[in-house]
């Protein structure tokens, strides 16, 4: 009876190490953001279909070249028409998403803002209350969605 005890005892031990040294290796480097990119332009108001409808425009996925820098705040960049023209950050890391806008970026622990790369400049339109540029907070071993609407050809 004690003998089997033991060896119950032993394989939850067994199983319980397994489990813990496998989250540890999970949350060591395995973090970052996923997203989707989507592209909107024209008039945005509402129309109403002679159906009475509601016809909204849709946003089309499209690919771009993402560009990382460590978190950059208002005061620390130019924008024109709608563009940031330069940022006091440097960019550390550059990658393109898919055709279909999709991306995956495995960032360490820490604050980043996110950028796509257009004709003109650099897009970004999100921001916090402390004027932080569409902030990223990557926390160890997690993985954060991202949505990113580029719109600055639309009107609302």
């Amino acid at each position: 009876m004690i003998k089997e005890i033991f060896e119950k005892g032993r394989t939850w031990f067994i199983i319980a190490i397994l489990i813990f040294s496998s989250c540890a290796v999970m949350k060591n480097g395995d973090q970052g953001v996923n997203g989707q990119i989507y592209w909107l332009e024209g008039n945005q108001m509402p129309v109403i279909s002679e159906e009475g409808d509601e016809v909204r425009r849709q946003k089309e996925k499209v690919q771009r070249t993402l560009i990382i820098c460590p978190l950059v705040n208002l005061g620390d960049a130019t924008m024109e028409n709608g563009l940031f023209k330069s940022l006091a950050a440097e960019p550390i890391k550059e990658i393109e998403s898919d055709k279909d806008g999709a991306f995956s970026i495995q960032l360490e622990p820490g604050a980043y803002s996110i950028f796509t790369k257009e004709e003109d400049g650099l897009f970004a339109n999100r921001f916090d209350t402390d004027g932080n540029i569409q902030p990223v907070y990557i926390k160890n071993g997690e993985w954060v969605e991202l949505e990113i609407l580029i719109d600055y050809k639309a009107a609302y």
